[in-house]
């Protein structure tokens, strides 16, 4: 059985007991990085084997970690953060169990883009997530798609890129199209900004960005 657990966006008290017993019961947790998953761990201390499972090993081990769950294994998959598959790998397997019979379940729990949508004060009953813009090839042309969305649009993006992000969206969007910034979700510098992308952009080009970004921007009239 393969489980896909979420883990917390900042605070570690963001997980659910389940996850947790969860974790303790399987014979081995793939971890987009070990290094970040073991702070996770060692903090519930849960003691299973540990095995890496990003996006640049996940096509060479799908089919050995496909074979394992078929002999009997029981895995959890955790990313960085978040519910894995949400802009994280864990499509390739989830396939490959699919295909072979292998159940899958994935628990409730944490992802950035729900609470970042629900506090954006903007329409929620009907919105769509598409995750990161692409950096060059077909950018201007996801640009020019997304301006005429009549639902509300969430997006990530990096710190390093947000203001040219919003630099962009304004000048496919206009400048006074709604939006909202989330950053730092749950975490002790957690910060919210809503306004126009003229505004936020502003607010952000004045300052160093720093943490995880969730952007909100509001669907064409």
């Amino acid at each position: 059985m393969l489980y896909l657990v979420p883990s917390p966006i900042g605070n570690l008290a963001d997980i659910t007991f389940r996850a947790i017993d969860v974790l303790k019961s399987v014979d081995l947790i793939l971890a987009e990085d070990t290094r970040t998953s073991s702070v996770l761990l060692q903090h519930y201390q849960i003691q299973k084997p540990i095995t890496p499972y990003h996006q640049h090993n996940e096509h060479k081990i799908v089919q050995h970690l496909t074979e394992q769950l078929l002999a009997g294994k029981n895995m959890a998959m955790l990313t960085d953060a978040g519910t894995p598959g949400i802009s994280d790998p864990a499509f390739l397997l989830v396939r490959e169990c699919v295909k072979n019979n292998v159940v899958v379940e994935c628990l409730p729990g944490a992802t950035a883009f729900v609470p970042a949508l629900v506090n954006s004060g903007l329409p929620m009953n009907s919105f769509c997530f598409e995750g990161f813009l692409p950096l060059k090839k077909g950018r201007q042309t996801a640009l020019k798609k997304f301006a005429l969305e009549e639902r509300t649009m969430v997006f990530y993006e990096s710190p390093m890129r947000l203001v040219k992000t919003l630099k962009d969206l304004i000048e496919y969007f206009g400048p006074e199209r709604q939006c909202a910034v989330s950053r730092e979700l749950t975490k002790k510098f957690e910060e919210n900004k809503r306004g126009t992308l003229q505004e936020v952009h502003d607010h952000f080009n004045s300052k160093a960005v720093k943490g995880e970004i969730v952007l909100v921007v509001a669907g064409s009239d």
